[in-house]
């Protein structure tokens, strides 16, 4: 392969590198609609609240946990190797997912989909940032991204039909011939690249960054479980993660072969980059997580309508991430990213403005404003991520992006999800005298739970929605606020420190001819 003419056959590589995430982010946006249907004792498992949120936490810590250490595994045996280990385990653990059960065999079995997620994820934009030329690697990210895009509005669409259609387990078993399909196109079409330096692996260095992320990752997931920051077992995991990652950094600092040189956020457009990717997580996760609630509960669409509501944002990623070098080329990182910043912030506080019987056209407009403009920053931003550190560390750098957008979605709809309860508590205390004694705690601690007492009482339960509905919508205010409040930090961290035009991006450095490190194998 010729140093600067990418892969004869990047383009179809590209392909299968988004069909092979498709079964990734299918399942995260899948299982949401799922979740009544699961915890149904005669339609599904009977799970209770607690196991359904560690049915979904499961994968979140091991995913979240793991992410970094599958990225540097990858760069030293090979791309190809950890992808298609990882296609394999997430379709046997997608299979025992269908099949579970109890709810703890589904815990164990979604914690199994989470590892082979972890080792899927950084190798799909590692292998793409090898067989792509420097100046390629823009589109073909934007691209990538479009595709992630898309497989997020369609994951609410195709959980609707299955559930419409099958039994609860269709959810996972959909995952097993697309692993199957992707599995035979990477044996074909993929060739494997590697890190060719065979310095020490840095088991130190790996462990920490484990132990850190599960530890921080495990105090943020509790904040959705409690709905409050106040508690020991949000707290102490929290610090002990943030300790254990500020070792990770200082050691790093100090070794000659370190899994992630720290020295890289010197870098103005990586660090950059970096903060943007997780603060605009952070934001947008947080609003698309309540967003669900407020279509099917408040609104009464159906999981299927309310997945199709998801379309405006998943056609504007697909109409303009594909394009959003193009935008960078033209005017520059900086100016695209503060005013892709800029519009995120106005649609996330637009939301402030939401009421129980706002125009649903208003509302798909806003989505598709809002994916327009994350189209328009979050490729580049991860062009930036992948082009500041060398090729042969592609896993590495994969990884640091999603170890980022993983971190600050979890907390977002942690976060933001504790303002949305804590606002709806307070609210719906005041409001829920008439609600019969035993029934008050569920009516008070979500709308899930009104909306299941709403419907044993009979006339008096419209009421009783009608201040459920009106109480969700005010923290739905709140959290929005919150949300739009930290798109703004965002945005002023573009404004400030993203390269402009004049910074004229090159190529890092790489150790080794490129021969070998995309090698064929």
């Amino acid at each position: 392969m010729e140093p600067h003419s990418g892969h004869p056959r990047r383009w179809q590589i590209l392909g299968v590198m988004v069909f092979s995430l498709l079964a990734v982010v299918l399942d995260n946006t899948i299982l949401n609609v799922a979740i009544k249907t699961i915890a149904d004792p005669v339609h599904g498992l009977g799970a209770t609240q607690s196991e359904l949120e560690w049915a979904m936490n499961s994968y979140t810590l091991v995913f979240a946990g793991l992410l970094f250490t599958f990225g540097v595994l990858g760069d030293r045996y090979g791309r190809k190797r950890m992808l298609m280990t990882g296609m394999a385990l997430f379709g046997l653990a997608s299979l025992v997912s269908a099949y579970a059960q109890d709810p703890m065999q589904l815990i164990g079995a979604r914690a199994l989909m989470g590892l082979g997620g972890a080792a899927i994820m950084p190798a799909t934009l590692a292998i793409i940032s090898n067989v792509f030329p420097f100046h390629e690697r823009g589109k073909a990210i934007g691209i990538w991204a479009g595709g992630v895009g898309i497989a997020i509005a369609i994951g609410p669409i195709t959980g609707g039909l299955l559930l419409e259609h099958f039994w609860w387990g269709s959810v996972f078993l959909v995952n097993v011939p697309i692993v199957l399909v992707a599995l035979g196109l990477i044996t074909a079409l993929v060739p494997d690249s590697r890190d060719p330096d065979k310095a020490g692996l840095d088991p130190v260095g790996v462990l920490l960054s484990i132990v850190g992320l599960v530890s921080l990752v495990y105090g943020i997931v509790r904040i959705s479980d409690l709905g409050t920051v106040a508690d020991v077992s949000v707290v102490v995991p929290s610090l002990a993660g943030l300790a254990i990652l500020a070792a990770f950094v200082w050691y790093e600092s100090r070794i000659d072969h370190p899994a992630f040189d720290v020295r890289h956020f010197r870098n103005p457009a990586f660090t950059t980059a970096i903060s943007s990717v997780g603060l605009v997580f952070f934001s947008a996760m947080g609003v698309m997580f309540f967003l669900a609630f407020y279509w099917q509960i408040v609104r009464g669409f159906s999981p299927l309508e309310s997945g199709g509501l998801v379309l405006p944002f998943a056609i504007a990623q697909l109409i303009f991430s594909p394009a959003s070098a193009r935008m960078v080329d033209r005017y520059g990182a900086k100016a695209l990213g503060t005013a892709a910043m800029v519009v995120i912030t106005l649609c996330l506080a637009a939301y402030a403005l939401v009421e129980v019987d706002t125009p649903v056209w208003i509302l798909l407009v806003l989505g598709f404003v809002q994916g327009a403009a994350m189209a328009n920053l979050m490729p580049p931003a991860t062009t930036a991520i992948m082009n500041a550190l060398p090729r042969e560390k592609a896993g590495v750098g994969s990884s640091m992006s999603n170890v980022v957008r993983q971190v600050g979605g979890t907390l977002g709809i942690a976060v933001l999800g504790a303002i949305l309860s804590a606002v709806y508590r307070g609210e719906m205390e005041a409001g829920a005298g008439a609600v019969p004694e035993q029934f008050r705690h569920l009516v008070t601690e979500s709308i899930s739970g009104a909306a299941g007492v709403a419907g044993r009482l009979g006339p008096h339960g419209a009421s009783l929605m009608d201040a459920a509905n009106d109480a969700f919508v005010e923290g739905v205010h709140w959290a929005a606020l919150g949300s739009a409040a930290v798109a703004l930090i965002g945005t002023f961290v573009v404004a400030r420190w993203m390269p402009g035009r004049t910074a004229q991006a090159v190529p890092p450095v790489v150790k080794a001819e490129p021969e070998r490190e995309a090698a064929v194998v």
